[in-house]
């Protein structure tokens, strides 16, 4: 706990943070969306490189990962319409949600099952081409399938790669690096479900772990990685790369949306909701969507009752120097990827000008939506997924005040709302059936 943070003054200052602590429902407004906009340390540009830089990947990929071949090499999930769904929460919550309710399905993303897989695995390959252009195995007008070599193995063999992680990313960057070589260590949290651990000690990986939260398995990775020359720490908290890996989304999902004669301009508002731990994924995300969509985009993030800690920091202002626990909050939840403690300062920041706000969602909705989606639309989600479900609820029901000052409330009919999966298909089947057996 910080002893520094004068509780008082912050229930004072943020009466919020009473609904926080007890555990409530909270929809929280980000009253600096659209202001003046800062010069930010990630420009459109590092997003285009990255979408570069994978397409050059796409033929190593195709050999490493057959899966990746129906998308020629791209690590890319659908958008569908979860119609069902939308009946059975407008039936049971006795609410209309205006206009279509559509699903991000990254929780079947190639390679490594969740949304993970883009910013992950794209650091990663980034790491790899560095070196071996560097050691003169490569060029950027090379076929990169001839990195899929036991020779480029072996060379890759001398390098280390670690990461901290409660689960997904862990995953992610376990698979990629043993599968070019790397040696790979992943620092779990105490949280990490077991089936991740075993799944990455299957593949050789090294998985230490840890009985405290996420923020002590990450700065474990980084003491440990600092002091060794040939390690890359894949940083959660503070990446670029993987935070422009992830803004890659964006840049496609306009191409989807045109496909599915989905428009976006100011007669027709999308809203997207997204599960938020630590906030690298959602934060890469929002970042492409506001490029890409500017003010008729409208993102909010979505959070465990017991780890707000995106909400808990951007409301403060004090990001990184404020933990759920400073407020009493356990930060226990059944969403593993999402019981972060302590948000990025990086992402936080750089959110203040993009997203509409947060909100939280408690366990047994998540848990009920998990069965809910799977019996209605066949399709499993871990729960830390569901969190975005729940967004449109909240938007419906306390989002009123925010529609009217966005001159949104004539427009409803018009909208598109999308839940962005998070994760879910690398779920073996008996964890699958727990879960879904799980009364809450």
């Amino acid at each position: 706990m910080n002893n520094s943070i004068n509780l008082t003054q912050l229930y004072s200052d943020f009466p919020s943070v009473k609904q926080l602590q007890k555990g409530e429902y909270v929809f929280w407004v980000n009253k600096k969306r659209n202001a003046a906009y800062s010069i930010f340390d990630v420009s459109m540009k590092d997003v285009v490189d990255a979408e570069g830089r994978l397409q050059r990947f796409s033929s190593y990929l195709k050999l490493a990962f057959p899966e990746t071949r129906i998308l020629n090499g791209i690590i890319e999930s659908d958008i569908k319409e979860i119609a069902e769904m939308k009946a059975l929460i407008e039936g049971r919550r006795a609410i209309e949600i205006p206009g279509r309710l559509l699903l991000k399905c990254d929780h079947a993303l190639p390679i490594s099952g969740s949304i993970k897989a883009r910013g992950g695995i794209y650091e990663i390959l980034k790491f790899a081409e560095t070196l071996a252009i560097e050691h003169g195995y490569l060029k950027e007008t090379d076929d990169y399938e001839i990195l899929y070599s036991d020779k480029m193995r072996q060379f890759f063999s001398r390098y280390k790669v670690a990461v901290g992680s409660t689960g997904n990313l862990g995953l992610s960057i376990g698979i990629i690096s043993a599968k070019l070589g790397f040696q790979v260590t992943v620092h779990m949290s105490a949280d990490a479900k077991e089936w991740k651990k075993k799944h990455l000690r299957d593949l050789g990986v090294k998985v230490i772990e840890y009985n405290q939260d996420y923020s002590v398995a990450v700065e474990r990775g980084r003491k440990e990685a600092e002091s060794d020359p040939m390690c890359h720490f894949v940083d959660d908290e503070n990446s670029k790369d993987l935070f422009v890996g992830y803004a890659v989304a964006a840049l496609r999902l306009k191409e989807q949306l045109v496909s599915l004669n989905v428009k976006v301009d100011e007669d027709h508002p999308l809203f997207v909701y997204l599960p938020c731990g630590v906030g690298g994924a959602p934060g890469g995300v929002a970042f492409g969507l506001q490029q890409m969509f500017g003010e008729h985009v409208h993102i909010f993030f979505g959070e465990p009752v017991q780890s707000p800690c995106m909400l808990l920091g951007m409301m403060t202002g004090l990001h990184d120097e404020i933990s759920v626990k400073d407020i009493g909050l356990t930060n226990e939840t059944e969403a593993d990827g999402l019981a972060v403690g302590r948000p990025s300062k990086f992402v936080g920041s750089l959110m203040e000008t993009i997203i509409s706000g947060c909100y939280t969602v408690d366990d047994s909705f998540l848990c009920r939506s998990m069965k809910a989606m799977f019996e209605l639309e066949n399709i499993f989600m871990e729960p830390s997924a569901h969190a975005g479900v729940f967004g449109p609820i909240q938007l419906v029901s306390e989002g009123a005040a925010y529609l009217k000052e966005h001159q949104l409330m004539d427009k409803m009919n018009n909208a598109v709302h999308l839940v962005w999966s998070t994760g879910g298909n690398m779920v073996p089947e008996p964890v699958r059936q727990e879960y879904l057996q799980t009364e809450k």
